[in-house]
């Protein structure tokens, strides 16, 4: 598995840091976005972009990079961070967020930002489109080459393509697909338990024909032991059920489903920044 060092678990938690800062700060300065499942999944997308993915920031059409689908568009304050992080574009840019003429709009927009695999907003869209690319790699017989990673909202689940999706990723055994779920328990109008229940969520998913692994998405050797184990699985697709925490890292935004759809004010941003700068002196504080 991992075999992760205290050394470098402490360096993904610092960069994991650095992106919630900048998801904080471009929320502010647009006025506009999501904010709790961002912050609440900077932990997976560290791990992924620092650790796992095969990609190359510097040459981002390298044919043979690994493909990252992000079907909960409106999270795209934690891809953009992380891309800005990666060295993809520079991180000052991410203080455009939402403005007329950014490359980086409220969804991702592939047109706009071609560093970014496919268009996303209409949510359930996003696994039928990542099995797409996963089909046509094995018609071209790349499957063995690459992984595509597709990124689903718990909520965005109560759409009936996803299911459909689900069912034929799983008679195809497409085991170059690797889907990971956001379960953090909130959507725009509530918790997801109330609005339309998903558990046994995992159950489902084994009974469409899929690797679970199920993680707390906060755990960074938990998260790249479960991208490691997905590469084993030959016979059938994987899905990663990250347990998180929206809102993670700033407490006062922590499992609110308020703050699934808005963004902080200056006064809450500083607070925030306030936090999390704490929080990174404590992680820092771990290599002395």
């Amino acid at each position: 598995m991992s075999n992760f060092s205290d050394e470098r678990r402490i360096e993904l938690e610092e960069k994991a840091n650095d992106i919630r800062e900048s998801i904080i700060e471009m929320l502010v300065e647009a006025g506009s976005g999501h904010t709790a499942g961002p912050l609440g999944m900077a932990d997976v997308f560290t791990v992924l972009y620092f650790h796992t993915l095969k990609h190359n920031p510097k040459k981002p059409d390298w044919d043979e990079r690994d493909r990252v689908v992000l079907s909960n568009g409106h999270i795209c304050p934690v891809l953009y961070s992380t891309m800005a992080h990666s060295g993809y574009f520079p991180v000052k840019e991410l203080k455009t967020l939402r403005k007329f003429g950014s490359r980086l709009q409220g969804h991702p927009h592939r047109d706009f930002l071609p560093y970014v695999e496919t268009s996303s907003g209409p949510l359930g869209s996003g696994l039928s489109q990542a099995i797409g690319m996963a089909l046509a790699d094995r018609m071209d017989s790349k499957d063995g080459e690459r992984r595509i990673y597709c990124f689903l909202g718990d909520g965005e689940l109560d759409e009936g393509q996803n299911w459909e999706a689900m069912m034929l990723a799983g008679k195809n055994k497409l085991h170059n697909l690797v889907a990971i779920v956001d379960r953090n328990n909130i959507q725009i109008d509530g918790f997801t338990e109330d609005v339309m229940p998903l558990e046994s969520l995992s159950d489902k998913w084994r009974a469409f024909n899929w690797h679970v692994i199920e993680v707390d998405g906060h755990n960074m050797e938990e998260i790249a032991d479960a991208f490691e184990a997905a590469k084993s699985i030959y016979e059938k697709p994987t899905v990663i059920i990250a347990h998180t925490i929206p809102g993670k890292g700033v407490k006062e935004f922590e499992r609110d489903y308020r703050w699934h759809g808005k963004p902080p004010s200056k006064e809450e941003g500083q607070m925030a920044m306030n936090e999390l700068r704490t929080l990174g002196g404590r992680i820092k504080s771990e290599h002395e």
